[in-house]
């Protein structure tokens, strides 16, 4: 991979990590002010309070998922699957709360947010495949030398 590709997945991840960062910044910290923003309720059910800021608290985890990736893009691509799973699945939950009008349209700033950031990771792995010396676990000769 040459280094200006590798440049532009570093930057890619850091912009990630500071997504991140600055959801779990309002979720985490303000929990009741951001549910009430997405949701258009009051957050007054102190179970629902934990558990929504539990999840904001795993955003925040993967701040530090995106740093590690960031650091070194070849080696972490593990992490990668698993937060693109994770930015999927809240992406496709948001806008189905959001068709069911149950969410308020800022929604659709973490929609289009996390769906960018899954168009993005696609590309990394594509990137990674085209890259035999520095993945050759990943490379179309390894998979035709397997098969």
């Amino acid at each position: 991979m040459d280094d200006k590709t590798l440049k532009l997945i570093r930057t890619i991840f850091i912009a990630g990590a500071g997504w991140n960062l600055i959801g779990a910044v309002f979720g985490y910290f303000n929990t009741a002010f951001t549910f009430e923003h997405f949701f258009g309720r009051a957050l007054t059910d102190p179970l629902m309070h934990q558990i929504y800021q539990g999840a904001w608290g795993t955003t925040f985890v993967y701040f530090f998922g995106y740093l590690i990736v960031a650091k070194d893009p070849i080696k972490h691509m593990g992490i990668v699957i698993v937060g693109g799973i994770g930015k999927v699945g809240y992406a496709m939950k948001l806008l189905q709360l959001y068709t069911a009008g149950l969410a308020e349209p800022v929604v659709w700033i973490v929609i289009v947010g996390d769906f960018f950031f899954c168009l993005a990771f696609a590309w990394y792995f594509y990137k990674l495949y085209q890259a035999p010396r520095a993945t050759p676990h990943l490379s179309r000769a390894a998979v035709g030398a397997a098969s």
